[in-house]
């Protein structure tokens, strides 16, 4: 969770500042040393921050993502964006599994085989729902809006990334909250 509330305020902002300290900070272990007691948490807080969490590993996909199609120029019939499609759907995949792996416990290949078996369970369902909305509002805004192909280089297309991110996030809350209400993504505080 140390990585999932910065990335979150990259979108989100002074709204994810309030819900970290209203529900981040108190998971924190030396809020819990201090205060003996996990404070309560509403319901819809838990699904709040499960997606908060999916959301990080499509924010860390669409910077990772964007910036190699942009540093190696690929292009798809003459568009940029197809190629980023893939390498942004692509790396947040692979940082969902890598977050996966990193909070498995044992030894070599079966923590592999854990890591992507809980993210396919729990997470590659939302995921891909953030993904696509936020593609789909980056389609829109390029092939209806702007007529031309926004560069990473621009301050408007970091913008537009930004708001996409947004609507990924509320994309993906339905979808996080059948799977937190199902059992596949953990609650609140559990484990990671």
């Amino acid at each position: 969770m140390e990585i999932v509330w910065p990335a979150s305020a990259l979108y989100f902002g002074p709204a994810a500042v309030l819900a970290y300290r209203q529900w981040g900070r108190p998971q924190s272990p030396r809020w819990l040393r201090r205060h003996r007691a996990r404070p309560r948490t509403p319901r819809h807080a838990a699904t709040i921050i499960e997606t908060l969490h999916c959301a990080t590993h499509c924010v860390m996909g669409a910077v990772v993502g964007t910036l190699i199609v942009f540093w190696l120029s690929l292009e798809i019939s003459d568009k940029r964006l197809w190629p980023e499609f893939i390498a942004d759907y692509v790396a947040a995949v692979l940082i969902g599994v890598a977050f996966r792996y990193f909070t498995e416990v044992g030894p070599g290949g079966r923590r592999v085989r854990a890591a992507v078996r809980r993210f396919f369970r729990g997470d590659l369902l939302s995921v891909s729902v953030f993904e696509f909305a936020l593609l789909g509002w980056l389609a829109f805004m390029e092939f209806v809006v702007f007529h031309e192909t926004l560069k990473p280089s621009s301050p408007v297309f970091w913008l537009i990334v930004q708001i996409g991110l947004i609507i990924g996030f509320f994309a993906a809350w339905p979808p996080t909250l059948w799977l937190v209400r199902s059992g596949a993504k953990g609650e609140l505080g559990a484990p990671r």
